[in-house]
């Protein structure tokens, strides 16, 4: 391989909340390995360090504007890794993360008390956003169909917009958490619905360069004129190279109506001013290396998940899971397990943590017995975090 995705980098006193600030702290004699938050334990590609760097020489930092070549890079990216056409600059606008996104088109759509539609298993930022901005939630559980795979209800979806008057929801491609890439017509099915049903759609793309084996990431955008026209895409280089503590992303919104309410909301609180070092970050990740550097990844990843996958299999009866298309988390479903060697999932939780395997307490995704472990380090990392699992939490 070019890049180097082996190496061990130590990340303690860096500000790092996988390994300085993780939810629980190990006992005596065990390390931190953070599978926890969604960051990846890889060094970044080499080209943004030095895109940085180089605008980092120059002395001046005063309010800035996003240059002709940072959209050119977003376009470029876009029409070469999903084959987008017809995107122009005018479509693309810089955001201060996903879900600051999420919450202006919120605000600009929806009114304080107003249902909005989300699939569950939901990611825990969209719950926190909304319910913060006083929105009410409706959720239309994915179901597994008999290989395990998730798979939309348009039924029960349909079902709900029409029964809550629901005219707003949240979209989620690649799936967080169950990794689920969707294919193009389970989305036509479900932009069908919300067309019928006069709903904004606000489609979280950000994992979108993360996908896994011989799955395509389709944008929901593509799907037809109307899904063009009618949703809000956001996307953004920080998952795919671990980028977010820049807290840079982007929106791509063709509809001049949808665009200019979404903009007008959050200029309100200034909150999405420029980042003059995210902007230059995306330069560097959207170079041609950072092509090179995300297949690489992706190779890196697929196989964690592939030892991950097949070590759980063998060796833990009762733990279920569907084996994640795209994004570089496992989403485990430890009820069987749980009830079969009477424990909790608070105590199983525990167990982990207890010996450094940080994985994260997946309830809030609103499974009552999920946890879900991140995949994104070196595979030695991950065997050792199995060694650990093997000799301390499931050896009952």
């Amino acid at each position: 391989m070019t890049y180097d995705f082996t190496s061990i980098i130590d990340r303690h006193g860096r500000d790092s909340i996988a390994v300085d600030f993780p939810p629980e702290v190990p006992e005596d004699g065990f390390d931190v390995i953070p599978m926890w938050v969604a960051d990846m334990n890889f060094p970044t590609s080499p080209t943004i360090q030095k895109t940085i760097i180089e605008r980092a020489k120059h002395p001046m930092f005063g309010y800035f504007m996003p240059s002709k070549e940072y959209y050119d890079s977003i376009i470029k990216w876009q029409t070469t890794r999903n084959g987008v056409t017809g995107l122009m600059a005018e479509h693309i606008g810089y955001e201060n993360g996903v879900l600051g996104c999420v919450t202006s088109a919120v605000d600009a759509f929806s009114a304080p008390g107003d249902y909005i539609l989300l699939h569950s298993p939901t990611y825990i930022g969209f719950t926190s956003s909304l319910e913060n901005n006083g929105r009410r939630i409706i959720h239309s559980d994915l179901v597994q169909d008999e290989d395990g795979i998730w798979r939309m209800n348009y039924e029960d979806m349909e079902k709900k917009i029409q029964k809550y008057k629901i005219h707003m929801a949240v979209f989620c491609s690649p799936h967080n958490p169950c990794g689920r890439v969707w294919e193009r017509e389970e989305i036509e099915k479900a932009m069908e619905i919300y067309k019928r049903n006069d709903c904004v759609v606000v489609s979280d793309e950000i994992w979108s360069d993360i996908i896994l084996y011989n799955n395509k990431h389709i944008p929901t955008q593509s799907i037809s004129e109307d899904a063009k026209n009618r949703t809000i895409a956001i996307y953004a280089p920080s998952k795919t190279f671990n980028l977010a503590g820049l807290v840079g992303s982007y929106h791509i919104i063709y509809n001049k109506y949808l665009r200019d309410r979404v903009m007008a909301q959050s200029s309100k609180s200034h909150y999405n001013e420029v980042n003059v070092l995210s902007v230059h970050a995306l330069i560097g990740a959207y170079m041609p290396e950072g092509h090179v550097w995300v297949d690489e990844l992706r190779q890196v990843l697929a196989e964690n998940v592939d030892y991950a996958s097949d070590h759980i299999i063998n060796n833990y009866k009762g733990i279920k899971f569907s084996k994640p298309q795209g994004t570089y988390m496992l989403y485990l479903d430890c009820e069987e397990w749980c009830k079969n060697h009477n424990m909790s999932l608070d105590q199983l939780y525990k167990k982990g943590t207890d010996v450094g395997v940080m994985w994260q307490d997946g309830r809030p995704f609103n499974r009552s017995y999920a946890i879900r472990i991140n995949l994104a380090l070196p595979k030695s990392k991950v065997i050792e975090a199995f060694e650990r699992l093997d000799k301390y939490v499931f050896s009952v």
